[in-house]
């Protein structure tokens, strides 16, 4: 069974047709990339998927449940968590607390004033276990406003995973960064993907990222899917490469 199912999903505001008859199965343990030119409809197809704005019409299903009418903590509760193109965190908070907040919720303790000694130690554990994953064991400390922006990326991607999801859905994790922290920022998430079996979905701009990691990819233009196919078939789509491609090597 597939994880991820969206059927002819369309979104309009107003006579603005953001997105139009788009369809898309992601399986288990996939990364899918999404990538297309600024306005493509990347993360409007992103808000529909994750509960924020509710499609026109078409329908999303997520482990075969019709998902279309739920609200993003609804969805969030079934195992989908995501990110923002900026980064939300708790900047006056540490590193730790940021993720301790998420590791609370997850664990149903967002209306309980008080933990007992062993939820505490579990909620510990977890947060540990998370600095570890996200290389921030050594950051855990010190507040998230002044971490680097790829330390607060990879903070806020903890937090999404402290909610347990079994589809992560990461919008541009690299933007604004340089090539080093591009560089860690894609070790986290091929780390993720491959040693955790995470199902992930991303938009990312960065070409080096999108082929060095997608399974598959599928390019939005205008709303409407482009193509998709592997990294190798994309690249060499002649559409592909006149409509984005050619355009971001240029």
């Amino acid at each position: 069974m597939s994880l991820l199912q969206v059927e002819g999903a369309s979104k309009r505001f107003g006579s603005l047709v953001a997105i139009d008859d788009v369809s898309m199965t992601v399986g288990p343990g996939e990364l899918r990339a999404i990538i297309g030119p600024n306005g493509a409809g990347k993360t409007t197809f992103f808000n529909l998927v994750s509960g924020l704005v509710a499609p026109t019409s078409g329908a999303i299903l997520f482990e075969g449940r019709d998902v279309t009418a739920l609200a993003p903590e609804k969805r969030v509760a079934l195992g989908m968590a995501r990110t923002f193109q900026i980064t939300e965190v708790f900047p006056e908070l540490s590193v730790a607390d940021n993720i301790r907040v998420a590791v609370e919720i997850a664990a149903g303790y967002r209306l309980t004033p008080w933990l007992g000694g062993a939820g505490r130690a579990g909620v510990d554990a977890k947060v540990s276990e998370l600095l570890r994953v996200g290389g921030l064991a050594d950051k855990g400390g010190v507040r998230v406003g002044a971490l680097s922006h790829g330390d607060q990326r990879a903070a806020e991607i903890m937090m999404s995973l402290a909610l347990r999801p079994r589809l992560l859905m990461l919008d541009e994790p690299t933007a604004g960064m340089g090539d080093q922290e591009t560089y860690e920022i894609a070790r986290l998430v091929r780390r993720l993907h491959r040693r955790a079996g995470l199902t992930i979905m991303l938009i990312e701009h960065d070409m080096r990222v999108v082929f060095n990691l997608a399974d598959r990819i599928m390019v939005l233009a205008e709303g409407r899917v482009l193509a998709e196919g592997t990294p190798q078939e994309i690249s060499e789509s002649d559409k592909v490469q006149a409509a984005y491609l050619g355009k971001a090597a240029a």
